[in-house]
């Protein structure tokens, strides 16, 4: 049984939506999958893909093979989600508390 992680498509005509599967090498394009691992919207703008890299990771230890296309978006991803992490603050302290103004005293 050889698995490969591939996408499916579920869009409609001329809008395609795909979702990231695992399912075995001879089964048909939109057949059944074993897992789902995220889906991929190419006309979408900003980040079209969203994909379980743990997951990705996981079926890779089990020997599941990406094809050449989710090969390239894995890879892509791997890169987004470092460069978000390397963008993010490490850790930024809280902006120190004004006190508030005295209130006059009226004798």
């Amino acid at each position: 049984m050889a698995l490969k992680i591939r996408l499916s498509r579920i869009g409609t005509k001329h809008k395609p939506i795909y979702r990231v599967v695992v399912a075995e090498e001879r089964s048909r394009r939109d057949g059944d999958a074993t897992e789902i691992l995220g889906t991929y919207t190419p006309e979408a703008k900003g980040n079209t893909l969203q994909i379980k890299l743990d997951r990705v990771d996981y079926w890779f230890s089990k020997g599941a093979r990406p094809t050449d296309t989710m090969h390239a978006l894995i890879k892509k991803e791997r890169r987004r989600q470092a460069a978000v992490a390397t963008a993010a603050p490490v850790s930024a302290a809280p902006a120190p508390a004004t006190p508030a103004p005295a209130a006059p005293a009226t004798t």
